[in-house]
C-alpha cells in the first residue's frame, strides 16, 4: 500500500464517532490550516519511566513532511533520527488537503468542537504519553493547539487508549491519520525497542583511536576495567572521568576504526534486549555519493550511557547510511 492513503479499518471508527456528530461549524472559505502546518508531537516512555522517546511530526500544507525522534535517558539526549518522504513531496499536498479537511468538517472527527476544547492541559502520570496536536494556519496568522493523554508512541498510539476526557480520541486519532498519510501503516520507530541512553560525548576523531565499538560494564559499583585507560587517552590525564553510577549504568562505545574523509560520524543506533544478552546497534553514517569530502584521517566515535544491561554484550554490524551532501 502506498503511504498516504488512509486504511479501510478506520472507517467504521470514524462512523461510530459521526453518529451522535452535529452538523460541521463553518470555518470559512478555507478550512483552518489548509495553508499551513500540522505538527504531531508525541512524548512517550521507555523502560518503566527511566528514559523517554519524543517523536515530532512536521508536515507543511506544500506536502513536505519531517519526522524527528529523540531518545533521551535521565533526561539527557543520547540519540536523534530525522526522516522525510520517499516520494516527491508536491505528491503529498492532496494527502494533506484530504486530511486538513476531514480535521476541520467531518462528523466524529473534526477537532473544532466543543467535545474536544483547546483548553485542556491534562497530566499524564509517568507512564502515559503526552500527545500535542497543532494546526498552523498561515492565512489567517493563527495556531489551534490540543493536548490529550494515551498509551504508547508515535507509532503505537490508538484511539482506545485516549483521555482522560471523550474527545481525546478525535486529538489521538489526528496523529494517527497523520502517521498513515505521511508514513503508511508498517512504519515503526527508530528506537522501537530499544534501552534508553544518554550522550557522554561525540565527535569525528577520538584521540584514543578505537578500532570498533566496546563496552564498559562493571559487575559492583567500581569503574570498569579499562575505562580509565581509555577515558585517559581519549580526553587526556587532566580531564576527569564523568561521573557514571557503574551500579546501574553502562557505558557503550560505538566506533568503527580509522576514517580516511571528512564528514564520517558513528551514533549508538539501539540497544537492544534479546534472549541471551544484549545487542548493540551501530549507525555508520558516510558522504552520499557526488559528495566530495575533504581527505583527512579520523576516528569517528559516540560515548553513550544506558542501563546496565544482561551479558554478552554483542555488537551487530554497523548500519551504514549515506547522508546527502551538506547536511
Amino acid at each position: 500500500m502506498r503511504p498516504g492513503r488512509p486504511l479501510a479499518f478506520l472507517l467504521p471508527l470514524l462512523l461510530v464517532l459521526g453518529a451522535c456528530e452535529s452538523d460541521p461549524v463553518d470555518t470559512g472559505d478555507l478550512a483552518f490550516a489548509q495553508v499551513g502546518q500540522i505538527q504531531v508531537q508525541v512524548q512517550s516512555v521507555v523502560a518503566g519511566g527511566v528514559g523517554s522517546l519524543e517523536e515530532t511530526l512536521s508536515w507543511r500544507s506544500e506536502g513536505p513532511w519531517v519526522l524527528a525522534e529523540r531518545i533521551s535517558y535521565d533526561g539527557q539526549i543520547g540519540g536523534e533520527t530525522v526522516r522525510r518522504p520517499v516520494l516527491n513531496p508536491g505528491e503529498l499536498a492532496p494527502e494533506y488537503s484530504s486530511l486538513i479537511q476531514q480535521l476541520n468538517t467531518t462528523p466524529g472527527l473534526r477537532l473544532f468542537s466543543d467535545e474536544s476544547p483547546q483548553q485542556l492541559d491534562p497530566e499524564c502520570g509517568s507512564l502515559r504519553s503526552r500527545v500535542t496536536v497543532t494546526l498552523r494556519d498561515e492565512v489567517r496568522g493563527e495556531a489551534a493547539r490540543w493536548i490529550r493523554c494515551a498509551d504508547g508512541t508515535f507509532f503505537t498510539t490508538t484511539p482506545g487508549s485516549a483521555g482522560p476526557d471523550a474527545g481525546a480520541s478525535r486529538v489521538v486519532t489526528a496523529a494517527q491519520l497523520s502517521r498513515f498519510f505521511t508514513l503508511g501503516n508498517d512504519a515503526v520507530s527508530s528506537y522501537l525497542g530499544s534501552l534508553p541512553f544518554r550522550t557522554l560525548a561525540i565527535g569525528e576523531d577520538s584521540p584514543a583511536r578505537p578500532g570498533g565499538p566496546r563496552v564498559f560494564r562493571s559487575d559492583d559499583a567500581e569503574p570498569p576495567t579499562g575505562w580509565m585507560e581509555f577515558w585517559n587517552s581519549h580526553a587526556g590525564a587532566s580531564e576527569p572521568p564523568p561521573e557514571v553510577d557503574w551500579e546501574r549504568d553502562m557505558v557503550v562505545l560505538a566506533a568503527v576504526g580509522r576514517r580516511l574523509e571528512a564528514g564520517d560520524s558513528v551514533q549508538v543506533g539501539r540497544i537492544l534486549p534479546i534472549d541471551e544478552g544484549t545487542r548493540v546497534e551501530v549507525v555508520h553514517r558516510v558522504p552520499g555519493d557526488f559528495c566530495s569530502p575533504a581527505a583527512r584521517e579520523g576516528y569517528p566515535f559516540h560515548l553513550a550511557v544506558a542501563p546496565r544491561a544482561e551479558a554478552p554484550i554483542q555488537f551487530a554490524d554497523p548500519i551504514v547510511e549515506r547522508v546527502p551532501c551538506g547536511r
